[in-house]
């Protein structure tokens, strides 16, 4: 609004929330890049995804519900139960993919993450599995064991898409989270949990304005059915309604 020139006839009021509007969606729309795996999978397969979070954001469902859209959509998913480390994840991780109908591969607690997801991936180019997606334990920054673990386990899947997987109600402790895990694997985008909770999404616009990362799924309900691809559209309706 600096140096923007009003005559007295302009509604004030309006003029600053059409001048926020603008701005908001400029910084939403600036890193908003749509994902089309299936687009992705044409061009390499198997397509290796890989998810990272601390444990409580809803990494494990978040999983099983990219899953289901992948299904639904006609690609055949393999997991990979990485996550050897928290007790009852790979209990939790097979459930689902019970229900789902789709195979897991699984490692012994306390054993090596990063051959359970090399394993998943072999057998997905055996068997001839469109997608792999790979769980990995939740890790806060004071962990340096699990940090150099989860380097680890990106050396040597290579993932295609690396998906960080955060809680919108978190507010400023998932912009740290952010942070920390850009510094750690450089993630490509976001899924950003139990937004349907959140009332108003606001960090969506931190994650795009202060890390220049893109939020690429909302999870707005407890089903499968509820992971959806974000729009900036869907943000500032909340925003400003």
């Amino acid at each position: 609004m600096i140096g923007k020139k009003i005559s007295r006839r302009e509604d004030i009021e309006e003029l600053v929330k059409d001048s926020l509007k603008k701005s908001i969606k400029e910084i939403l729309e600036k890193n908003n890049s749509y994902l089309d795996v299936m687009e992705r999978v044409k061009i390499k397969r198997p397509y290796v995804v890989m998810f990272f979070g601390v444990n409580g954001v809803g990494k494990t469902t978040t999983i099983a519900k990219f899953a289901y859209m992948l299904k639904k959509r006609g690609l055949k998913v393999i997991v990979a139960a990485a996550d050897t480390f928290r007790a009852a994840a790979q209990e939790q991780l097979a459930i689902h993919c019970e229900k789902l109908e789709i195979p897991l591969v699984r490692g012994k607690y306390g054993g090596d993450p990063a051959s359970v997801a090399f394993d998943a991936i072999q057998s997905a180019k055996s068997r001839g599995f469109d997608v792999v997606l790979i769980d990995t334990a939740g890790r806060m920054h004071t962990d340096k064991d699990l940090t150099e673990e989860l380097k680890r386990i990106v050396r040597i899947s290579k993932p295609d898409l690396k998906l960080l997987v955060l809680d919108s109600l978190a507010g400023n402790d998932a912009l740290e989270q952010a942070k920390y895990f850009e510094r750690v694997v450089d993630y490509d985008g976001v899924i950003l949990t139990k937004i349907d909770a959140d009332t108003k999404g606001g960090i969506a616009i931190s994650l795009a304005y202060e890390l220049k990362k893109p939020v690429l799924y909302i999870g707005i309900g407890q089903t499968y059915d509820d992971l959806i691809p974000f729009t900036p559209e869907w943000i500032m309706e909340r925003l400003f309604s």
